[in-house]
């Protein structure tokens, strides 16, 4: 669902429309002409930082922009091919984030984040942890993309060192053979920790988004994603996590959204019954480490 209210945020519900909605659908379905009149071909130029913090790293990998089509259509083609466990379309956006978005005259700004994973039907889990960032303009009331720096760290880390994991289930941990999706103990590594206030299904307007259970654990999720995003973490940093249910028969249903948003190690979790505000069915609070 787009973040920005198209009457009152028109040119951000816009960008948005085009570089996430538009652009799943384009790639998941390795149609080019459905985006093609996105670009400006002129002094088109994509660079690619290939997961470096270091500047000095990025490369001009696209000149222009049937370079960069060409190279489209084949991470299009390689994705369609594999076989997964969810729909294509909705992998996309569930692991897309765009909600920074800076607009000064004709020109913007868009920092386009992907983070969380995705299954195969063979078991194999798929990282998604980058960014890119665009830069668009504003022609004949129409946005387009004029370049990007793309496949950018998700969080920038000083120097080389080699560090310890930020987590770790310790060796002889054991849980009981009913347990959910989380880790029963966590050896935490950490030089700062981000702690986000509890979540809902509640969006930028302040309305409850969702009918059921499982509708409203995929948005708050979602909102939780976005704090920790913010503060330069993802849900592969977080190792504590607190849930709130109004119904504890929901933990079911709960559990079958929650087990597709991490990997090992889960983070440790408790969840219990409680009274929420109306119209919310669940609540969820997370703490993540930094290194």
């Amino acid at each position: 669902m787009n973040p920005f209210d198209q009457d009152k945020e028109m040119d951000k519900a816009q960008l948005w429309d085009m570089l996430v909605e538009r652009d799943s659908l384009a790639f998941v379905n390795q149609d080019w002409d459905l985006v093609k009149n996105d670009f400006v071909a002129e002094h088109f130029m994509g660079i690619h930082a290939h997961n470096e913090s270091n500047p000095d790293l990025w490369k001009i990998s696209f000149p222009n922009l049937t370079s960069y089509q060409k190279e489209w259509l084949k991470q299009a083609k390689d994705f369609s091919n594999d076989s997964w466990t969810e729909k294509p379309y909705e992998i996309l956006l569930k692991v897309t984030y765009l909600d920074e978005i800076e607009i000064c005259e004709d020109k913007a700004i868009l920092h386009k984040k992907f983070s969380g994973f995705a299954e195969k039907t063979n078991g194999e889990k798929i990282t998604f942890s980058w960014q890119t960032i665009y830069r668009c303009v504003k022609i004949n009331d129409k946005w387009k993309i004029s370049g990007f720096t793309g496949y950018l760290p998700l969080n920038v880390k000083k120097g080389n060192l080699v560090q310890t994991p930020a987590k770790l289930v310790p060796i002889g941990a054991n849980q009981h053979l009913t347990a959910g999706p989380y880790s029963p103990v966590l050896n935490v590594n950490s030089t700062q920790l981000v702690v986000i206030s509890g979540q809902a299904a509640i969006e930028k307007s302040g309305q409850i988004i969702g009918d059921n259970v499982e509708e409203q654990t995929e948005l708050t999720l979602r909102n939780c994603q976005k704090q920790l995003l913010a503060a330069g973490a993802s849900f592969g940093d977080v190792f504590k996590v607190n849930v709130y249910l109004k119904d504890i028969q929901d933990w079911e249903r709960f559990n079958s959204v929650y087990i597709h948003y991490f990997t090992e190690p889960k983070p440790v979790r408790t969840a219990v019954e409680t009274g929420l505000i109306e119209g919310l069915l669940v609540e969820i609070e997370m703490w993540a480490t930094k290194n």
